[in-house]
C-alpha cells in the first residue's frame, strides 16, 4: 500500500483559504486515484473529492462544488486540496486517501490507503 501524510491544515476565518497537500511514498503514486475525506465531531467520514490516476477527471461533494479543486502532481507524488471561501461547516479532520487502480466514483470503502489526517477549523 502507498504510505500518505497529510498537511497543510489550521484555524482560519470564514471566507479565508487553505491548501492541504498529502505526500505519498511506498508504491507507485500513478496507479492510485486519489481522495479527500474529511470527519466533523460526532459525524460519520464523508467524501469531499476525488482525483483519477492522471489527473484528467474530478470528482466532488455537493458541499464544496464550486469552493475546493482537488489536483494531483505525479511527478511530486503529491495531491492537493485547494479550499476556498470557506464555511464554519468545512471544520472537520481532513483525510487523504488512496484507491489502488480506482475511479472517482468509487466508494469510501474502495480506498485502503488512509492518512492521519490534517485538522481544519473555520471560525467564524
Amino acid at each position: 500500500q502507498v504510505q500518505l501524510v497529510e498537511s497543510g491544515g489550521g484555524l482560519v476565518q470564514a471566507g479565508g483559504s487553505l491548501r492541504l497537500s498529502c505526500a505519498t511514498s511506498g508504491r507507485t503514486f500513478s496507479n492510485y486515484a486519489m481522495g479527500w475525506f474529511r470527519q466533523a465531531p460526532g459525524k460519520e467520514r464523508e467524501f469531499v473529492a476525488s482525483i483519477n490516476r492522471n489527473g484528467d477527471r474530478t470528482n466532488y461533494a455537493n458541499s464544496v462544488k464550486g469552493r475546493f479543486t482537488i489536483s494531483r502532481d505525479n511527478a511530486k507524488n503529491t495531491v492537493y486540496l485547494e479550499m476556498n471561501s470557506l464555511k464554519p461547516e468545512d471544520t472537520a479532520v481532513y483525510y487523504c486517501a488512496g484507491n489502488f487502480w480506482g475511479n472517482i466514483y468509487s466508494s469510501i470503502k474502495d480506498y485502503g490507503s488512509w492518512g492521519k489526517g490534517t485538522q481544519v477549523t473555520v471560525s467564524s
